[in-house]
This record gives C-alpha cells, sequence and structure tokens, in this order.
C-alpha cells in the first residue's frame, strides 16, 4: 500500500528520483551505488530507505518512470497541440530534435532492462507510455478531423497506433545504428500519408512546408 506523502516528502522524494536520473545519465545504470544518490541528493541512508523501503530496484523503476514522463514532457507544447499541419510538423521536428540529442544511449532503455522487462512494474510503465502517447496522436488526428484536414474515413486510433509503431522502430534503428533517417522517414512518410498524399504524388513535398 502506497503512503500518503506530505509535500515536502514529495518533494524530497522527487529530488532523490531527479538526482539518480542525473547519476544514471552520467555514469550508467550498472555503476550507479545507492551512496552516489545520497551524496549528489544530500540525504541519508535512513531517509532513501523511507522513501524506498525496497531499495535500489524500487529506485530504479522510480527513475524509470520519471524518464517514461520525460520522454512526453520532451514533446510539448507540441504533442498537446497537433491541431494544424504547421503544428504537426512542429511536433516532428521536436523529436528528431530529442532523439538526435539523446543519441545511441537511451537511459530509459538502460533502466528497463536493468530492472527486468517482464517485471510487472517495468511493464506498467512502458504500457503507460505508451497509452498516453498513442492517445495524444490519436486526439491530434480526431481534431484534424474535425476541421476537414484528414479525411473521415482515417481510423484515428489504428493510424495513431501505426505511427508509434514507426516512431518505435525508427527510435530502435537509431540505438542501433546511430542514424536518424528511419525515424525521419516514417515521420514524413506518416505525415503525408494523414494529410491523403502518396509518395509519388508532385506536391508530397508541401508537407514540408
Amino acid at each position: 500500500m502506497t503512503r500518503a506523502l506530505t509535500r515536502k516528502g514529495e518533494a524530497t522524494r522527487a529530488r532523490i528520483v531527479a538526482g539518480a536520473a542525473a547519476e544514471i545519465r552520467e555514469r550508467g545504470v550498472d555503476e550507479v551505488r545507492l551512496e552516489d544518490v545520497m551524496a549528489r541528493t544530500g540525504t541519508s541512508k535512513g531517509q532513501l530507505f523511507h522513501y524506498f523501503p525496497d531499495g535500489k530496484e524500487e529506485l530504479l523503476l522510480a527513475v524509470a518512470q520519471h524518464e517514461a514522463d520525460q520522454v512526453l514532457i520532451d514533446q510539448e507544447p507540441m504533442l498537446s497541440n497537433l491541431t494544424s499541419w504547421p503544428a504537426w510538423l512542429a511536433w516532428r521536428d521536436r523529436l528528431i530534435e530529442r532523439y538526435l540529442a539523446q543519441g545511441v544511449k537511451c537511459p530509459l532503455n538502460g533502466l528497463l532492462g536493468q530492472t527486468g522487462r517482464r517485471a510487472p512494474g517495468a511493464q506498467a510503465i512502458v504500457t503507460g507510455l505508451m497509452w498516453r502517447w498513442q492517445n495524444a496522436i490519436t486526439v491530434g488526428i480526431r481534431h484534424m478531423q474535425s476541421t476537414g484536414d484528414i479525411g473521415p474515413d482515417v481510423d484515428a486510433d489504428r493510424a495513431a497506433a501505426a505511427l508509434l509503431a514507426g516512431i518505435q522502430g525508427g527510435v530502435l534503428l537509431l540505438l542501433s545504428t546511430g542514424k536518424i533517417d528511419h525515424l525521419e522517414a516514417v515521420l514524413d512518410l506518416t505525415i503525408d500519408s494523414l494529410r491523403g498524399k502518396r509518395p509519388g504524388d508532385r506536391n508530397a513535398g508541401e508537407a514540408r512546408q
């Protein structure tokens, strides 16, 4: 059962999680010790175990949730404002910028690998992230349908699911090859498709204007 925290307690817990996240980004999950987190955040062993009674594994899951939230935060305000084609393209550019900055090191991927991809807590984090991400894209598609910019025959849920699957594939290839080309391609082609443009259309490039 999760204990209710005071506002000060919530702030302390958040500070520990943010400090642990920073340590992991700098050192890698395998190299970080609880002592490093305590030193960085100015907390005692008693404080750390007060907020994370199960120790490092519980803290790693909290950091994984923090990193999952950050994936969506990094896409804002674009992701919540997919209300015009310029807005979609701004979101596209923000995604490319984010993953270029991240490069081949993915803190979330490393964390979930450390805690066990099949562990219920880790699976819930991934499921929650993907649901929120897909839902935001679905909302954007439905808005564009309401303004007539996307045809009514498009299944918004399936289109959002396909776009998210393409993004994840592009990110995986980036992690494997260091190249952003696949992510750029899936975003450009999918946005063109939502606009009703085919790859061979002479004006398909307008989607990037």
